[in-house]
C-alpha cells in the first residue's frame, strides 16, 4: 500500500483514504471502542472484527483484551483466530497486544487453572505474589497509575516509546502478570509495593502492553502515534498529524 495526496483526501472522519488499515481484533472482551477512538486520533484506519481474512489482510493488528485467559482462549478457538494470530506473528506485520492481549501471547497462564496461550512468546502468566508496602497488604487488582521504566536503555530509545520519558505514568487494571522466560524480550518494567514486574514486551514486530496506552492520556497516545509513524513510513507516506 502507498500513500499519495493523503493531505487533500481525507474521509470524514479525517482519517486518509489511503491509511493503514489496523485489525483490533474481537473476542468479546475489552474496550474495543477505546483502542479504535485512539487508532482514529493518529489517522489510522482501525476496524474492530473478528473475520479471518480482515486480520491477515490489514496492515497491522492489535489485540486487546480485559478478563479470563482462558475464556479470552476458547473465543479464540471457536472464531479460529488462534493460527491467524500465530501467523500474523512469523509475518512481520506488526501486531500489538494491550492487557489481556499481552498475556495471551504468553504460552501458559495460570489464572483460575492451566491454559494453553498462543505461544507466540515462551512464558507463563501468573498472579501477584501477596504485593504489600510498608508492611501494608495492597489491594488486587493492581488498578490505576503506575510508573514504566526500561529494563535497558532509555525508553525513548525503542521506537514505540519515543519521546517518553523513563518513569513515565501509564494505566494499569490487571490481576496476572507475565513472566517471559527470554529476558531479551522484556521492555519495561514496574513496581508495584515491593512486586518488580515486566509491564511490556517487544521482539521484532510484535509489542505487548500491559497497560493501557488508550487509556493513559497524552504520554500514552504517544505510543499510537509512534505506531502510527512506523506504519505511514513503511508504506512510504508521513503520517497527517505530524
Amino acid at each position: 500500500m502507498r500513500l499519495k495526496h493523503h493531505r487533500g483526501k481525507l474521509m470524514s472522519d479525517q482519517i486518509p483514504v489511503d491509511a493503514p488499515v489496523v485489525a483490533i481484533v474481537d473476542c468479546g472482551l475489552g474496550n474495543l471502542h477505546s483502542v479504535k477512538q485512539a487508532c482514529r486520533f493518529v489517522h489510522l484506519n482501525g476496524i474492530i472484527t473478528s473475520d479471518k481474512k480482515t486480520v491477515l489482510d490489514a496492515d497491522a493488528v492489535i489485540l486487546p483484551g480485559v478478563g479470563a485467559f482462558g475464556h479470552a482462549m476458547d473465543k479464540l478457538n471457536t472464531l479460529d483466530l488462534v493460527g491467524v494470530l500465530r501467523d500474523v506473528a512469523v509475518s512481520k506485520k506488526p501486531l500489538i497486544g494491550i492487557c489481556l492481549g499481552l498475556q495471551l501471547f504468553m504460552s501458559k497462564s495460570y489464572e483460575f487453572g492451566s491454559h494453553q496461550g498462543l505461544n507466540i512468546f515462551e512464558g507463563s502468566v501468573v498472579p501477584f505474589d501477596d504485593p504489600e508496602e510498608n508492611g501494608r497488604k495492597l489491594k488486587i487488582p493492581h488498578v490505576g497509575w503506575n510508573r514504566i521504566y526500561p529494563y535497558g536503555d532509555d525508553l525513548s530509545s525503542a521506537h514505540m516509546f519515543k519521546g517518553i520519558s523513563d518513569g513515565e505514568y501509564m494505566y494499569f487494571v490487571h490481576s496476572y502478570v507475565v513472566r517471559p522466560e527470554n529476558s531479551e524480550v522484556k521492555a519495561t518494567r514496574t513496581k508495584y509495593g515491593n512486586i518488580e514486574f515486566c509491564s511490556s514486551i517487544h521482539k521484532e514486530n510484535i509489542w505487548g502492553f500491559q497497560f493501557h496506552p488508550e487509556r493513559s492520556g497524552a504520554e500514552g497516545l504517544k505510543i499510537y502515534q509512534n505506531f502510527a509513524d512506523h506504519l505511514y513510513s513503511t508504506a512510504n507516506g508521513e503520517c497527517p498529524c505530524q
